[in-house]
């Protein structure tokens, strides 16, 4: 099973009407549920959004994350539209390579987990 956990900065840029998938199907999230079997097959992406020309964005290391550094090699998304697919576990970051523009949040960092079980949903306070 893969899930994600997102951290997202504010100003970094947001999902599009993608395929949205209900955890389980008819069955919802519930115990004694394939939910190894019930991820086969699907993709699960990111799609960063945002006024071609005025933004776009890298995929970084952590330390380039955190100093808001462009990386050295790699050319950057620049559609406006950048469907980024979460095919392997691990960390990702992404930033916008826009002079100032990481710096005043606009970067985000994903971790994809790979795993048997379904996450537990955030508790919602009453």
């Amino acid at each position: 099973m893969i899930a994600v956990v997102a951290a997202l900065a504010v100003l970094a840029p947001t999902m599009t009407s993608a395929k949205q998938y209900v955890v389980g199907d008819g069955e919802g999230w519930t115990k004694g549920f394939d939910y190894s079997a019930w991820t086969a097959g699907k993709q699960f992406f990111v799609v960063f959004n945002y006024s071609q020309g005025r933004h776009n964005v890298f995929k970084v290391n952590g330390t380039e994350f955190k100093q808001c550094l462009k990386p050295l090699v790699g050319s950057p998304f620049t559609t406006g539209k950048d469907e980024i697919e979460l095919e392997t576990a691990g960390r990702k970051w992404y930033i916008c390579g826009v002079s100032g523009h990481c710096s005043a949040g606009q970067k985000l960092f994903i971790n994809v987990l790979e795993g048997s079980a379904a996450p537990a949903p955030t508790p919602v306070s009453p």
